[in-house]
């Protein structure tokens, strides 16, 4: 199993949201750059990092502090939030981004994916979030009628290799992750599925290996110490 720790960025600072709601976040880290360090130290090979204001807007209001998180890491960093133009691809690659996750543009845009995809390739991650199986988008502030396999499967159509999938009204519960959803999409597709939400005790991450799911992104359950990467299960 990978874990995939996630920093979440509001207004410069680190926090996590619960089931998507901005008017619950909690801080959970003083500096970004700290918590970088401290997740490298601890051993991931990789870093998610979101955008969460740029997620609202559709513009990249944190690039700055995130090509600054990039220039600083040794190891891939994945970044998401707000990122609906070839433009703010390209600024986020040329910064040292490995890879830029899409959600609102990719439901919203096929004719941006399908440029996205073209020119970039292994570079695009796709983000499917969803709120009793729909597809969210602006920030998980709106949900629209589109059944999240039937996205995945338009999304595959168009050569995504890579979706990240999160089930909003888990999101921040501490609660594990929706195993069913997750199951039925890995069977859906063929493109790797990255488990994300709810993910909260080693035995979530061994749940999810029985199903399939060899990645996972971790927020508030590392942050508070009850997953650890050095002792996640393999």
């Amino acid at each position: 199993m990978k874990i995939i720790p996630a920093i979440d960025l509001i207004e410069g600072q680190c926090v996590r949201l619960y089931q998507g709601k901005f008017d619950q976040s909690t801080q959970v880290a003083n500096d970004p750059e700290e918590q970088l360090v401290k997740f490298m130290e601890d051993g991931a090979k990789r870093i998610h990092i979101v955008d969460l204001d740029g997620a609202r807007s559709g513009h990249a209001e944190q690039f700055e502090l995130i090509a600054r998180l990039a220039k600083k890491a040794t190891l891939p960093i994945q970044v998401g939030g707000g990122i609906r133009s070839l433009e703010t691809i390209e600024r986020y690659l040329s910064s040292g981004v490995s890879q830029v996750i899409l959600g609102t543009g990719a439901l919203e845009n096929h004719a941006f994916t399908k440029a996205a995809l073209s020119t970039y390739k292994d570079a695009i991650i796709i983000g499917i979030d969803a709120l009793h199986g729909q597809v969210a988008t602006k920030g998980w502030e709106t949900v629209s009628t589109i059944n999240y396999i039937d996205f995945a499967k338009q999304m595959e159509d168009l050569g995504v290799q890579r979706i990240i999938y999160t089930d909003i009204s888990k999101d921040g519960t501490m609660k594990g992750p929706n195993l069913e959803e997750l199951q039925a999409l890995s069977t859906a597709v063929s493109a790797t599925i990255v488990a994300s939400g709810g993910i909260t005790t080693p035995d979530d991450l061994r749940a999810l290996e029985e199903i399939g799911i060899e990645e996972a992104i971790v927020g508030k359950a590392l942050y508070e110490g009850r997953i650890r990467l050095e002792e996640a299960p393999l």
